[in-house]
């Protein structure tokens, strides 16, 4: 398999924030183990021919990975006993996983149990640790982890112990060269000393250890003998995992602890210069291709804990989770037939078959009127209720998604007011039964400034400010920017307030409407002045409530200069404007 590039969506955000505890200070052990009947798991049978028991009868992992957070393990565990479910994976375990452990068992569900260790998460993510060096981090954590193990080894809701997640492929973030591979076989190594200490405390449960890409698993190979079986996240990759583990001539089998639909790192860009989104059809269908390629590699791959039962409502939560804001989805569905369970009876989500732009989607004016075409039905003959959202995330890497005011035309076609910040932007519909379930698609729409009829005259003009950056990442950032004709230049203000910027129209002229297009360092108040001298001005429009992106609006005026006088900054940085359109 390929190595994904560095950067992925944040699908462990919303999983770490609940399940993932980090390895900082240690809870206080509790006094005495919940139970004492946990089950005996092991992995039996040769090379090839391997299987999961517990207590002495065979096991296939049917599993997702869990989101919600502890406290509602009894409000869906029992949605997740009717999936067909028999396990779920979290990515960290202490003190407060008693309750999960507790509810899994007493829904006849088994958990692989996380350990957490840096830096952990795959590309993008952080907390780098020099595994050659930090004596005190790997003591701290072949300290901590039996610990948990002591705590929990006899509950009976624990299937396995997972060390690491992502962490050999993301400390290429912390290394490169010679000593990424030094650390790389350090981190595998620690690995193996951690799992030697649990087999010491509980040889009932086996151990394994995450990574992103089957690259990882040479290391474990080499440096990580006792572990009793390898585990890998792979999403669109998948079906790859078989043929890398026949040549990589590995001798234990495996487990996928991830996968489902192709993620934002895995698929080509759309028009707009984004990734993708696979439609709501096409990840349901990911996750049965994925388990059709984990149960292909009989002997060998003994099941997976597909990605994700979460409830998260967020640019990640759309693209993975089978039921965002609780609201069922087709994949979820998907999962539930892939494990087995009836789904003859369900009542399922709508489906959402086209969703277009009018117009298109490349040039969508900011702050306009924009219609989407929407096809979806309902295979149950419900009423189909819609709503509009947009995301922020490739503009200013916001994950949150914005429920819009829009009109519903009729026949399918939904009318909104575009985003007045220039920039690519995800757009979303939902359509919902009133049954529990949604359906979602989503498509990328290019936000460009208003289109003003008439001649820009500032353009190309002589312009000064009451300041301007020198040097400060894409500076020099100076006035003549902000009048020549480019978005994507700007100009910057030292930060502090006010700060002016201003045009020579090099005579008396007349104008009818002016457009800002501020960067994301805007002015919350603000006026626009002409003057005929350069000293005395006539103010035309104050501005009190900037909220940034463009502002556009007619303005009658005449004056040789034309400023912007900036009051009160929005951010706590400059003023920064990409363009100061003056038309006639």
């Amino acid at each position: 398999m390929s190595r994904p590039p560095r950067t992925r969506p944040s699908r462990l955000l919303a999983p770490l924030a609940a399940g993932v505890l980090t390895v900082g200070a240690l809870a206080a052990l509790p006094a005495t183990t919940a139970h004492a009947a946990g089950s005996v798991v092991k992995v039996t049978g040769a090379q090839g021919n391997w299987q999961l028991s517990v207590d002495g009868h065979p096991y296939q992992i049917k599993g997702l990975t869990w989101g919600p957070s502890v406290a509602d393990a009894d409000k869906y565990l029992p949605d997740l006993q009717s999936m067909g479910i028999n396990t779920i994976r979290t990515w960290g375990t202490d003190a407060s996983s008693k309750p999960l452990f507790d509810s899994a068992a007493a829904h006849g569900i088994k958990v692989i149990a996380g350990f957490w260790l840096q830096p952990g998460g795959g590309p993008g993510s952080g907390g780098c640790v020099n595994y050659l060096t930090d004596t005190a981090y790997k003591n701290q954590v072949l300290d901590e982890f039996p610990k948990w193990v002591q705590t929990y080894k006899d509950n009976p809701g624990v299937l396995m112990w997972d060390v690491g997640n992502e962490s050999v492929l993301g400390l290429q973030n912390c290394y490169s060269g010679t000593e990424l591979e030094q650390q790389r076989n350090a981190y595998t190594t620690l690995v193996n000393d951690i799992t030697k200490k649990i087999h010491g405390i509980d040889p009932n449960h086996p151990v394994t250890s995450t990574d992103a890409w089957v690259g990882a698993w040479p290391y474990f190979k080499k440096n990580a003998p006792d572990l009793d079986l390898y585990a890998v996240n792979s999403y669109n990759a998948v079906c790859d995992v078989r043929s890398a583990w026949e040549q990589g001539g590995y001798n234990k089998p495996y487990i996928v602890t991830e996968t489902g639909p192709a993620g934002e790192w895995e698929v080509p860009n759309d028009a707009n210069g984004v990734p993708q989104e696979p439609t709501d059809q096409a990840k349901a269908d990911g996750y049965t291709k994925a388990w059709g390629c984990v149960t292909g590699h009989k002997g060998v791959a003994l099941g997976a804990t597909m990605f994700h039962y979460g409830t998260e409502y967020d640019f990640g939560g759309i693209w993975f989770n089978l039921l965002p804001a609780g609201q069922k989805r087709l994949s979820y569905y998907a999962v539930k037939r892939a494990y087995g369970a009836d789904t003859s009876h369900d009542n399922t989500p709508p489906v959402i078959s086209a969703l277009d732009v009018e117009g298109g989607a490349g040039s969508v004016q900011a702050g306009r009127d924009v219609t989407l075409n929407v096809r979806a039905t309902d295979p149950n003959g419900d009423p189909i209720t819609y709503e509009v959202l947009d995301n922020s995330n490739y503009i200013d890497a916001s994950k949150q998604l914005v429920s819009l005011p829009f009109t519903n035309l009729g026949g399918g076609r939904l009318k909104f007011t575009a985003p007045d910040r220039p920039g690519v932007w995800k757009v979303y519909v939902k359509a919902t039964d009133g049954h529990g379930n949604v359906g979602v698609e989503t498509r990328s729409v290019k936000v460009v400034p208003p289109v003003v009829n008439g001649t820009n005259i500032a353009r190309g003009k002589p312009a000064t400010a009451s300041s301007f950056q020198a040097s400060y990442g894409d500076c020099p950032c100076t006035a003549a920017n902000a009048v020549d004709g480019n978005n994507t230049t700007r100009w910057a203000s030292d930060w502090s307030d006010p700060q002016w910027l201003q045009v020579d129209l090099g005579t008396r002229t007349s104008f009818k409407h002016v457009q800002l297009l501020w960067e994301a360092s805007y002015a919350k108040a603000y006026t626009i002045q002409t003057s005929d001298d350069g000293q005395n001005w006539t103010t035309l429009r104050t501005v009190t409530d900037g909220n940034g992106g463009v502002d556009d609006f007619d303005l009658q005026g005449t004056g040789r200069y034309v400023r912007v006088n900036g009051t009160a900054r929005g951010t706590g940085y400059g003023y920064s404007l990409y363009e100061f359109g003056i038309y006639n």
